[in-house]
């Protein structure tokens, strides 16, 4: 008998004894009918067809276990003999108390639908709270479980975006972050301050809707955004294109609108838009879609919405490409900090903080890189670190390749000059490195910037 066909007569059998009356039967028949749907719940991927019709088949079943279950009360409050002699009192004539029902169970369950048994792990003991805190259980439980709880539509959907967007463990500090005193600043103010005072920014000194953050890319921007949201202690929601799409229609739009109410549940939060060009380019364009523009107005519409909320949302967003938005949302960030390459002295500090975790020879000298690196970002720094810190393998691999070493005699070789491939980076290996490494940068990139800002700039 297949899945679909044991299950089809388990509900035929659990309804009949029902409609007949005989409802210990029928409540042995319902929890093995549970037992199938549950078990072809699992083995649909979620967010199929087929899970959802499961779905909708395990909520009715819900529904029938409730009505089952009110008879059953409805008759046991009832008086009524169940069994051997009344035992009378002295007070007047009454009925003896009632037996204990006996425990329901469900008859033999084939063993393609039992679950593997589960390990057996031992709980430490919690003290029992009367009334629990509301705001210590709401900042416990995921958006999604504040979801299934409450009753609340578009669960699967609601699960899939909180884990994709929901990151809790930033641990990016300022620290992290080489040079961009100003743009640390600016961030300061607009952001860390008002979470830290909130009685004091409040009308006119009312936080910003919303920050953008433009430059060339491998500046800093995303790591800028994290450690605001380490700074404040925030839930990060880190979104791209990728999370917000979606081939149904009117799903798209409904992840915008579920990540806001998830930012405000979860609230003080952090909403970061990575790229968001991508999301929110010009309007009218003759290659935008129909669900691309619905997308853009519920964005806009939702940010609107921020700021009349109680809850504390940041919107933070980063882009490269700052003169393709659409002129609606850059008048909703209305902060605008440019961030730009790094200054000499920024790439010094770079060089010393990429090479930190590798062990440095005393002849490297910080000031000569930095003035060697006109024009790298701070991606272009450390992939010159990275490519310097390699040196020492390639030498090891050359000398193995120059005895004509091949297969299982290289590996043993490489084995035996593990602490050679090891050795201190010195300034020869860094400069080599810089000559296999250039900017990824152009200077037309960097005056398109530079003009944007003194256009639309606002910092």
């Amino acid at each position: 008998m297949s899945r679909s066909q044991a299950i089809v007569q388990a509900a035929r059998e659990w309804r009949a004894h029902a409609v007949a009356g005989r409802y210990d039967a029928a409540a042995r028949e319902l929890d093995c009918c549970q037992v199938l749907v549950r078990a072809a719940q699992d083995a649909e991927p979620r967010g199929s067809d087929g899970r959802r019709r499961w779905d909708v088949a395990d909520a009715e079943l819900q529904g029938g276990d409730a009505v089952l279950r009110a008879y059953r009360s409805a008759l046991d409050s009832l008086p009524r003999r169940c069994g051997g002699a009344i035992k009378h009192s002295p007070k007047g004539d009454v009925w003896s108390p009632l037996p204990k029902a006996p425990p329901r169970r469900c008859k033999e369950v084939p063993a393609w639908a039992q679950a593997p048994p589960k390990k057996a792990v031992r709980k430490p003991a919690v003290p029992r709270r009367r009334k629990p805190d509301t705001k210590q259980q709401k900042s416990e439980d995921t958006y999604g479980e504040h979801a299934r709880r409450r009753g609340l539509p578009d669960i699967e959907l609601i699960e899939g975006v909180e884990r994709d967007v929901v990151d809790t463990g930033v641990t990016t500090c300022w620290d992290d972050i080489a040079d961009l005193k100003e743009a640390k600043q600016l961030l300061q103010e607009a952001v860390v301050l008002p979470l830290w005072m909130p009685d004091v920014f409040q009308g006119l000194r009312r936080p910003w809707k919303g920050v953008l953050m433009f430059g060339p890319p491998g500046t800093g921007k995303t790591m800028l955004a994290k450690a605001v949201a380490h700074e404040c202690k925030t839930t990060f929601f880190n979104v791209s294109a990728a999370t917000l799409s979606s081939k149904w229609r009117g799903e798209s739009e409904k992840m915008v609108r579920l990540l806001f109410e998830m930012a405000r549940f979860r609230s003080p939060s952090t909403i970061f838009f990575d790229e968001i060009d991508s999301l929110a380019g010009q309007r009218g364009a003759s290659s935008e879609h129909e669900a691309s523009r619905r997308v853009k107005t519920e964005l806009m519409v939702q940010m609107d919405g921020v700021c009349g909320q109680a809850s504390t949302v940041i919107v933070l967003a980063a882009t490269n490409r700052p003169w393709e938005l659409d002129e609606a949302l850059r008048r909703r960030l209305e902060k605008r900090v440019y961030i730009p390459l790094p200054t000499v002295a920024g790439r010094a500090a770079l060089f010393a903080l990429n090479l930190k975790t590798v062990e440095m020879a005393a002849d490297v000298d910080l000031n000569d890189l930095a003035a060697r690196t006109e024009n790298y970002s701070g991606a272009d720094v450390a992939n010159v670190c990275r490519d310097a810190a390699m040196m020492s393998i390639r030498r090891v691999m050359a000398e193995a390749r120059t005895r004509g070493l091949t297969g299982a005699e290289m590996k043993d070789e490489i084995v035996k000059r593990q602490k050679d491939m090891c050795v201190a980076v010195n300034q020869d290996d860094v400069l080599d490195a810089i000559k296999k490494v250039r900017g990824s940068v152009g200077l037309a990139d960097l005056k398109r910037y530079r003009e944007w800002e003194a256009e639309f700039g606002a910092a």
